[in-house]
């Protein structure tokens, strides 16, 4: 009995050793595999929250990174294909992601999976050619996308669709032909978008009229310096009112905007295309571009008029005020005569009238932000009655000029080309001379005339001429008289 007891407790001894070291392995094991999914590759660099794996030749990202990192920064390297699974693992508190100055020529839809909080996304400086649709969709949050010094030359319009929180747009130093305006109008545009960088590209013409329809806290850092424009006075017009909105895009860059002449193929001779008026473009072009971009406006006598306050400011709780051209002081919700600015900045004008025309400044006011902008308008009123009253007289005095001239035209051409030809009458009369030269000289007759033509009998039947012949001394016996014969 005592010998089974001693076996009994010998292998209980056994049993307690082996459950303690397989505790102690199973422990282990989720201790290694733990730091395993968590220790910083030995290629890398890592502080708390921050990953630099830059310059380290890396075709591939590594397949151990802490899931809790921010920031990972993958530059300089010979990563050349985004695709589904070129991201090992996932990371949902990275927020920065920089993958510049690497081999990249493809990004495939779906790359950005396992990325989805990414806020900044730099892609600066690889070998991307296009952009197809859509490769960025996962990244519902993303604010600032860098595209800058690539191959890209074309875009599609779906390319940037589904992140609708984009705030910043960098693609200069890409070789981009046209101005891609489908980020603005369209199913796909970024309504969030206030900087737009397509500096030094390629592109030669800008759609003025899809621009036109795009608000200013849109326009003003749409960046286009460094493009072969051609010299065109719309252009001009679009930059110099830009300019006079004191637009940081055009302000900074003011002598990087250049244009090349449509006849000069090569471009080899570029000309200023924002200094002093160089294209010497007139007057109507600039002004009837500024009725264009809302810096004039027109209105009749008696119409109502409304007036936007086109600002960069327009955040939640930004304040208005109006100057009228009198100096007079307009609010929101604070009537004045026919005017009334209503919260968001809009000036209403009601039953316009001749002394209401003029410059007005609008200015907008965040004390939250401390940001204040300027802007100004010109308000034309005219009486489209009178004015039509004046061109009516206008074109009647014209159109009595014009057919005095043309009646004074026709007057001279029947003078010149029908009044009979003298020319005839001329050798008729020579001819009669010619033939009362065969008379005596010395004396005077009665007799009938010789022989005419049958033409010139009628004008000159029962017509004498007389021949006076020289006074001399009269001979004996004839007293002075005359001889008949």
């Amino acid at each position: 009995m005592s010998s089974v007891w001693h076996t009994i407790s010998a292998l209980s001894r056994v049993l307690k050793v082996n459950c303690k070291n397989l505790v102690c392995l199973l422990v282990f094991t989720v201790t290694v595999c733990h730091k395993a999914s968590g220790m910083c590759p030995t290629s890398c660099i890592c502080a708390s929250d921050i990953v630099s794996c830059t310059g380290k030749n890396l075709s591939r990202v590594p397949l151990t990174l802490f899931k809790h990192i921010k920031r990972l920064d993958l530059s300089h390297n010979r990563i050349g294909i985004l695709d589904h699974d070129w991201m090992p693992v996932l990371l949902e508190k990275l927020n920065t992601l920089i993958v510049s100055h690497n081999s990249i020529s493809s990004i495939s839809t779906g790359s950005f999976s396992v990325t989805p909080n990414v806020k900044y996304l730099d892609l600066s400086s690889n070998n991307l050619r296009s952009l197809g649709s859509p490769v960025f969709q996962e990244l519902r949050v993303l604010e600032v996308l860098l595209l800058y010094n690539n191959y890209i030359a074309q875009i599609d319009s779906a390319a940037f669709g589904g992140i609708h929180k984009l705030q910043k747009l960098y693609l200069s130093y890409n070789y981009l032909t046209k101005f891609p305006v489908e980020l603005y109008i369209g199913k796909y545009k970024l309504s969030e978008l206030v900087l737009l960088d397509i500096s030094y590209n390629r592109i030669q013409t800008i759609p003025i009229h899809y621009i036109n329809l795009v608000p200013a806290r849109h326009l003003s850092e749409i960046y286009l310096h460094g493009n072969p424009f051609y010299c065109d006075c719309t252009l001009y017009s679009l930059l110099s009112f830009w300019y006079l909105r004191h637009f940081s895009s055009v302000e900074d860059f003011k002598t990087e905007y250049t244009c090349v002449l449509q006849s000069d193929s090569r471009g080899s001779n570029t000309l200023p295309l924002l200094h002093d008026n160089y294209l010497n473009c007139s007057e109507s072009t600039i002004n009837g571009s500024f009725h264009a971009f809302g810096f004039i406006h027109e209105a009749q006598v008696g119409e109502r008029l409304i007036v936007h306050c086109d600002t960069k400011i327009s955040d939640a709780g930004t304040y208005f005020i109006w100057i009228s051209p009198d100096n007079q002081f307009l609010e929101p919700d604070k009537t004045t005569e026919h005017f009334r600015v209503f919260r968001n900045g809009s000036l209403e004008i009601d039953e316009a009238q001749y002394e209401d025309a003029g410059v007005y400044s609008c200015t907008a006011i965040n004390k939250r932000r401390l940001l204040n902008e300027t802007i100004e308008v010109r308000i034309n009123v005219s009486n489209f009655t009178v004015d039509r009253s004046h061109s009516h007289e206008t074109f009647n005095t014209a159109f009595t000029t014009l057919a005095a001239c043309v009646a004074s035209i026709i007057l001279v051409l029947l003078y010149l080309y029908l009044t009979p030809c003298p020319c005839r009458c001329k050798a008729k009369r020579k001819k009669r001379k010619l033939n009362q030269s065969n008379a005596h000289p010395s004396i005077l007759t009665s007799s009938a005339p010789h022989e005419l033509p049958s033409d010139e009998k009628k004008a000159s039947s029962g017509k004498r001429v007389v021949f006076l012949e020289p006074v001399k001394e009269p001979k004996p016996g004839q007293n002075g008289k005359m001889i008949l014969q």
